[in-house]
């Protein structure tokens, strides 16, 4: 498909930066319906960015990003010009979300996914307990801390590195898991994993100690226990700018401070 033809569908953030990205994007390079767009731009922050994945996921539609938000380190940087030959040169990362799936304390269960991290955290000012078993075998008997995260590669520079957890490179086939505020054991710094295991942690004294689960921006409460895996079945798609791709993001990070 030639670059004149390239179909574009336009998506905005509330912010009025990028409410004002669209009208002008929109009047150059027309704006088709998502499910005719060959592309869909994200126009916003990480927030946002995050959100059009979750809502394209298995679609098959690849998402660009162009920042009009804050930190936008999941996106590509602004410009109203040569956006076709942008995307015509753009680089493609694939992945797999993981799948967070909760047994709950009214009974119920429920399944969400996370591009950046699943994050179990203390739902009262008691510290939580949990028993972390991986691929079957416990590795810890009991973790008492404020929470824990399993995180992605992309989720690995959002709030796993503010939590002190390793940056990975976005085509290593790993995992972090990274504690928060860990008391017992008091020197454990938390593992690197396969993104193929299966992780299980349960809830020890959930009605003394609640505890919530988050995958993104779904929260479920007062959790008894939580299976994570990465899915087989769900794919995501992203273009980035060739001199500025996820690959060099995360390299850059880990030398910015």
């Amino acid at each position: 498909m030639s670059l004149n033809n390239l179909r574009l569908s336009f998506l905005a953030s509330p912010a009025p930066e990028a409410l004002s990205a669209l009208d002008e994007l929109a009047r150059i390079y027309g704006n088709v319906a998502i499910e005719d767009a060959d592309v869909i731009i994200a126009l916003g922050g990480d927030g946002f960015m995050l959100q059009t994945l979750h809502q394209t996921i298995n679609s098959g539609k690849r998402i660009y990003g162009m920042n009009c938000g804050s930190v936008g380190f999941l996106m590509n940087d602004f410009s109203i010009d040569g956006l076709q030959e942008r995307i015509a040169d753009a680089i493609e990362n694939q992945f797999h979300p993981l799948e967070m799936t909760t047994r709950n304390a009214d009974g119920s269960s429920s399944v969400a996914l996370a591009i950046n991290e699943v994050y179990l955290f203390r739902q009262s000012y008691q510290a939580a307990k949990l028993r972390v078993t991986i691929d079957g075998h416990v590795r810890l008997e009991e973790l008492i801390c404020d929470g824990l995260m399993i995180a992605t590669p992309v989720g690995s520079t959002a709030y796993n590195l503010s939590a002190h957890g390793p940056i990975l490179p976005l085509e290593a086939p790993l995992l972090a898991m990274t504690p928060v505020s860990a008391f017992r054991p008091r020197r454990w710094r938390g593992a690197l994993l396969s993104n193929k295991v299966c992780v299980e942690l349960d809830i020890l004294e959930p009605d003394k100690r609640p505890v919530n689960a988050v995958a993104d921006n779904t929260e479920v409460k007062s959790v008894l226990s939580v299976r994570i895996a990465e899915s087989t079945v769900r794919t995501a798609r992203i273009l980035s700018d060739p001199d500025h791709s996820w690959s060099e993001r995360i390299i850059a990070e880990q030398f910015s401070y």
